[in-house]
């Protein structure tokens, strides 16, 4: 069922490929954000009947609504969401930036101002499942970056959002939701419609089609990334449970099926146990069939001659989720350069991540935390900067200043510094 290899066999680049995509995408989505763009509520409102049942539906969540949908989730379920916004605020406060003036020479004031996003949209699935630690995710750091607007978008089956969801935009300071999905919610958010404003930055998770639309409306307004489907790769020695570590590949196997899930162990016996695990497991998960396609398409087991031979290979992959099994992963630490966000230890699985612990989910993948970072708050900032001369200053500086002018043939430079000698 699952493949396994020696590390000689493969290269990290080629670990990752992932089967094809659906075909098209960029075509469809292109036709989707023009309509929208032309067409606003009305071509959103076809959009949504086809796709989501949404009928004469508002396409926005009332604050009653929201209120309702709080106070009927179980107690239990929203204690929970209330002590991961808790720990997700606790990890994400500490980021927050500062800004300064720099005052080092006579006559000369310069600074930069850390300023909030005005108007954010967040994108939040809910199509084959629903996911209110999204709403965490996404809404809190904007939250307290300080964002004028957070608003939320989710698509609705029939007009109705899970409870879960709607509590969750409450917890997270979420001011507005809307009933609307897919490439044409992403479109709405980029251009403003009659209904939905547009925003700034569109950021958050979703299938290849709103990937797609992040992508052609990027520079109309800023987004958080473009994520591909989901990635774990699990470093594990021979003294790990093949049963954890099956269940914790499963964990992100089983959200789509192009969804990507990799052991790489420098233990033959822990490779030889973790397939037949992986079988055992499958049948008992309601979403076999998804999880089933990831593991038999995507996924690998890699034998390396000891862990940091592994390590080396993850950082070559650099890689959404990285679990390090070993007794001592503080050892390791250092030595991991390239991934979205490390899980240290046996008892650390990738879930805690995505649901509890503090940091954030929203993460790079397809090999971009060589150069990119997790969602933070500083996604929800801007930075702007200022200079102050004074007269004695620019007199002092306006040589050195039209030096570099003429030497980029850029006389106006030149003369605008030496007229005010």
């Amino acid at each position: 069922m699952i493949r396994q290899y020696k590390y000689e066999e493969v290269s990290g680049n080629d670990l990752f490929l992932r089967t094809q995509m659906p075909t098209n995408v960029e075509g469809i989505v292109s036709d989707i954000i023009a309509d929208i763009k032309e067409n606003g509520d009305e071509a959103l409102r076809r959009y949504s009947q086809k796709f989501d049942d949404l009928g004469d539906t508002a396409f926005e969540v009332s604050r009653k609504e929201i209120d309702a949908a709080y106070d009927r989730l179980d107690p239990a379920l929203r204690g929970t969401l209330e002590k991961s916004a808790a720990n997700i605020r606790n990890f994400h406060k500490p980021q927050v930036r500062s800004s300064f003036i720099v005052n080092d020479r006579p006559g000369v004031v310069l600074g930069q101002k850390i300023l909030p996003i005005e108007k954010v949209g967040i994108y939040v699935p809910g199509g084959t499942a629903a996911y209110p630690s999204t709403v965490l995710m996404n809404g809190i750091p904007a939250s307290i970056a300080g964002c004028g607007q957070i608003i939320m978008v989710t698509p609705a089956k029939n007009g109705v959002i899970k409870d879960s969801l709607l509590a969750g935009a409450k917890i997270a300071g979420i001011d507005r939701v809307f009933r609307i999905g897919g490439a044409q919610a992403v479109a709405a958010l980029a251009f403003g419609t009659e209904s939905i404003p547009k925003v700034d930055k569109i950021v958050g998770p979703g299938n290849a089609f709103v990937a797609e639309a992040k992508k052609q409306v990027f520079g109309r307004v800023a987004i958080d990334m473009i994520a591909g489907p989901s990635e774990i790769l699990i470093v594990a020695d021979g003294t790990c449970d093949p049963e954890l570590v099956a269940i914790d590949m499963l964990s992100q196997a089983e959200h789509d099926k192009f969804a990507t899930a990799v052991l790489v162990t420098d233990s033959q016996e822990l490779a030889d146990a973790v397939g037949p695990a992986l079988e055992r497991l499958l049948g008992t998960l309601p979403r076999e069939e998804i999880a089933r396609a990831s593991i038999e398409n995507n996924g690998k087991i890699i034998v390396t001659p000891d862990i940091m031979t592994a390590i080396d290979m993850a950082n070559e992959i650099a890689p959404e989720h990285f679990e390090l099994c070993v007794d001592r992963p503080f050892d390791y630490l250092d030595h991991i350069r390239h991934a979205g966000s490390v899980f240290l230890g046996k008892n650390s699985p990738e879930a805690l991540g995505d649901y509890f612990a503090g940091p954030n989910h929203t993460l790079p993948t397809s090999g971009t935390a060589r150069f990119s970072s997790p969602l933070s708050v500083d996604d929800f900032v801007k930075k702007m900067q200022y200079s102050y001369y004074s007269d004695e200053a620019i007199k002092r500086d306006a040589d050195d200043i039209a030096r570099i002018g003429r030497e980029e043939m850029l006389e106006a430079h030149a003369l605008s510094a030496e007229s005010r000698k």
